[in-house]
């Protein structure tokens, strides 16, 4: 087995080895994973911190032994706090990061930060100050960060950033944690999910206080919540079918 750790801030995990190929997600800088298949321009990984495979470019990545690899899969993340910040290499040389990155692997890269980072698990009520990073983001499928997010790359991120490890896709994150019945049973920071026709479930959002919500569609955005679902405050429709809530924390 052969591992490796993303050395740049942003780099797209597509669903098969082309660069014209479906975004599923994306790896930050210093997001660490097992190498599955390698062919001469692309790898199959499987990312460290929630199992979620794809593709990446051979060209964005640095490859790590195993010990490296156990040891920052052990240890508690710590992730930059900052909007946009840089880290430094030994050239003296910037390399911009973004909110909600690892740097557990500074030292493996041989990269220096000083910006703000947080680790460790945060009160619950955390979550929605955290979640407000993220306010008018634009949605982007597959993305994780404030310049582009989907629905569940912005909860699994909120989550991460207080300590809590979330899947990557809604219906994997709607596996985890207990059920609630009612609405009026839940916490600002438990999650809403949502199912399209078919009853798959297609859509996450964290709930906050007073019957509103907040979630990623079309941007990152604060609407209500009620029995039936999102109530989209400026289109004033229903644009989203309520199926459970779940709280993990």
């Amino acid at each position: 087995m052969q591992y490796g750790i993303c050395n740049l801030s942003i780099v797209p995990l597509r669903l098969d080895a082309s660069d014209k190929s479906e975004l599923v997600s994306q790896v930050l800088y210093g997001d660490f994973f097992k190498i599955l298949e390698q062919r001469k321009n692309w790898s199959k990984i499987r990312l460290g911190f929630d199992g979620y495979e794809g593709w990446i470019d051979n060209k964005q990545y640095v490859e790590i032994t195993e010990d490296q690899y156990k040891t920052v899969h052990k240890e508690s993340p710590k992730l930059s706090l900052d909007l946009v910040e840089f880290i430094e290499d030994t050239n003296k040389q910037l390399h911009p990061i973004l909110l909600g990155t690892s740097l557990n692997g500074l030292s493996i890269l041989n990269h220096t930060h000083d910006g703000h980072s947080t680790e460790g698990k945060k009160p619950k009520e955390d979550l929605i100050k955290t979640s407000f990073l993220y306010l008018n983001s634009p949605y982007l499928w597959g993305g994780k960060t404030p310049f582009g997010i989907d629905c569940s790359g912005f909860t699994q991120m909120v989550y991460k950033l207080n300590g809590y490890k979330l899947l990557r896709d809604a219906s994997q994150q709607a596996t985890q944690g207990e059920p609630l019945s009612f609405i009026e049973e839940s916490e600002p920071g438990d999650l809403a999910f949502f199912d399209n026709d078919e009853g798959i479930i297609t859509h996450v959002g964290i709930i906050m206080g007073d019957n509103y919500i907040i979630h990623a569609h079309g941007k990152v955005r604060i609407d209500r919540l009620d029995h039936s679902g999102i109530y989209n405050v400026d289109r004033k429709m229903h644009t989203h079918k309520l199926r459970v809530i779940k709280k993990v924390i």
